[in-house]
């Protein structure tokens, strides 16, 4: 095959990272999570008691923070953190993060740099419309709030996290509100951009979906 670039943008819980990482297989391509790298210094600004509201503390954090992302794992200052980035701590404030324009230009060198030179699938906020703008293929996967919060929430729930549905509903509405009202490259769908509504369906049928259309494409 080809060398092949999937951008993949949507809200929080839509389900796009765990699509991605199956289409990736099926594919036999290398899955990016950018949000990863977003939650991955999130966390470091948690242990490192920094305030969400000093923009200048969290850009010099990044400075001195090494963030990476190979064989599907994210590298936090060298150690592997796929696990701690999805506490819900990181979860409520990786928006705040995230919507600095001097992080997000840093971390985007990363991120297309990853893609230039190998087959991937990229899912984030602003893949097709800012980071990947000339991916062959771009899906925006979205699915209701209410849909999104209840994903969210059962996930938490497994975790042994205690927490109500309405209290991640809210989180989940924050989120997108951040995401979507931020100055700099916010969540949008691109115009060219295939519109995959999860709600009330299967990871399998959302996949197999996406799926079809890359078979036909290519």
């Amino acid at each position: 095959m080809d060398k092949i670039v999937i951008a993949i943008d949507g809200p929080a819980g839509a389900g796009k990272s765990t699509i991605a990482k199956i289409i990736a297989k099926k594919l036999n391509i290398n899955y990016i999570d950018t949000g990863a790298m977003y939650r991955a210094l999130t966390l470091k600004a948690l242990k490192n008691n920094i305030d969400f509201n000093d923009k200048n503390s969290l850009i010099s954090l990044l400075d001195e923070t090494d963030i990476d992302y190979y064989n599907n794992h994210i590298y936090l200052d060298g150690k592997i953190v796929d696990n701690e980035i999805r506490n819900n701590e990181v979860s409520k404030n990786v928006s705040r993060v995230a919507k600095i324009k001097e992080i997000r230009i840093k971390l985007v060198e990363i991120q297309r740099k990853i893609a230039s030179n190998k087959s991937v699938i990229m899912d984030g906020r602003d893949i097709g419309s800012y980071v990947l703008p000339n991916a062959d293929f771009k899906f925006y996967v979205t699915a209701s709030v209410d849909e999104r919060s209840y994903r969210r929430y059962k996930e938490l729930i497994s975790k042994n996290v205690e927490i109500s549905l309405e209290q991640v509903k809210e989180e989940i509405k924050q989120r997108d509100e951040i995401d979507k009202n931020r100055e700099f490259s916010p969540l949008i769908k691109s115009e060219d951009a295939i519109l995959i509504d999860t709600t009330r369906k299967t990871v399998e049928e959302s996949v197999n979906e996406i799926l079809n259309i890359i078979k036909k494409g290519m």
